[in-house]
């Protein structure tokens, strides 16, 4: 027996629930993202399917946690997110790109990503009518003319490469 048969006949696994749901439960496609698109349109995510969510925390308030008992309203968050994914691939895929990248290599920490966050929020703005605003927060941070955080000198200059990009082609 060679050592690589050992570990490949070892570890086999699947990503599949052998727990069926009941009927009642909708199917629902996975989100699909990884961690840095999903915090890169969550401010997106979180405004277009806020009734959803409330809906979802509602039932499961109701409920005490039972996270069981409020799966169709959590299915429905999950499509409302898909959705909102869709929406920014569509309209605004190459900011988007340019943003969550950045806060991949930046690990995920938002004032390092300014530069590609303004670009994404202008055409999230100009193509879905979407304003970004932090909850509870008075003085929008991404506003600020004058952040302590102002993003990399590495965001900066692919933001800036991007945009002279794209004027170029248009």
């Amino acid at each position: 027996m060679v050592l690589g048969d050992l570990f490949t006949s070892r570890h086999q696994w699947e990503n599949v629930d052998k727990n069926g749901l009941p009927d009642s439960v909708p199917e629902v496609d996975e989100v699909g993202a990884t961690s840095a698109p999903l915090l890169s349109a969550s401010y997106y995510i979180g405004a277009k399917c806020k009734p959803y969510n409330d809906d979802f925390m509602l039932c499961k308030d109701e409920k005490n946690g039972g996270t069981l008992d409020c799966l169709k309203e959590g299915r429905r968050v999950t499509r409302c997110a898909i959705s909102a994914l869709k929406d920014i691939n569509k309209y605004c895929f190459d900011e988007f790109k340019l943003h969550y990248e950045c806060l991949e290599q930046e690990n995920h920490r938002m004032g390092h990503c300014r530069a590609s966050e303004s670009v994404l929020n202008k055409c999230l703005f100009q193509n879905l009518q979407f304003e970004k605003k932090i909850p509870g927060v008075e003085q929008q941070i991404h506003l600020n003319q004058n952040p302590i955080y102002q993003g990399t000198s590495n965001d900066k200059k692919k933001t800036a490469e991007f945009v002279k990009a794209k004027e170029a082609a248009s």
